[in-house]
């Protein structure tokens, strides 16, 4: 399972980087800052998937969540790093909160229901 978890992981860092690698992405623009919430949708998801990955690894629940945390935060931070070499691109600040802020949400909400699936087993 751990292998499983990690190439999935692996595997969508390289689509975030192949997508923030696109001088533009043909999104409608349906409402302001509507990137802000694709930002926390697309780092919901890597939230989601460190999560699953880092729990394998280590037995405390606490542990997985505060690496999955940092992983995601990291990996936000050097993207944003990453668009500011991008043609029509440019980090910003804002992005990267977003980022924090989606997997933030998601691993939160993992977490809470791990803990419920360890309690009823136990």
């Amino acid at each position: 399972m751990k292998f499983i978890w990690l190439t999935l992981l692996v595997v969508y860092c390289g689509v975030i980087f192949y997508l923030s690698h696109q001088s533009s992405l043909p999104t409608p623009r349906l409402f302001p800052h509507q990137d802000k919430l694709f930002h926390a949708t697309a780092y919901g998801i890597l939230g989601f998937l460190a999560f699953a990955y880092f729990k394998q690894l280590f037995a405390e629940l606490r542990t997985a969540l505060v690496i999955a945390l940092v992983f995601s935060a990291l990996y936000g931070a050097s993207d944003e790093w990453h668009q500011s070499f991008v043609v029509g691109r440019d980090a910003d600040i804002f992005d990267w909160f977003a980022d924090c802020l989606g997997a933030t949400l998601v691993i939160n909400v993992m977490k809470r229901f791990s803990a419920k699936k360890q309690t009823t087993i136990q």
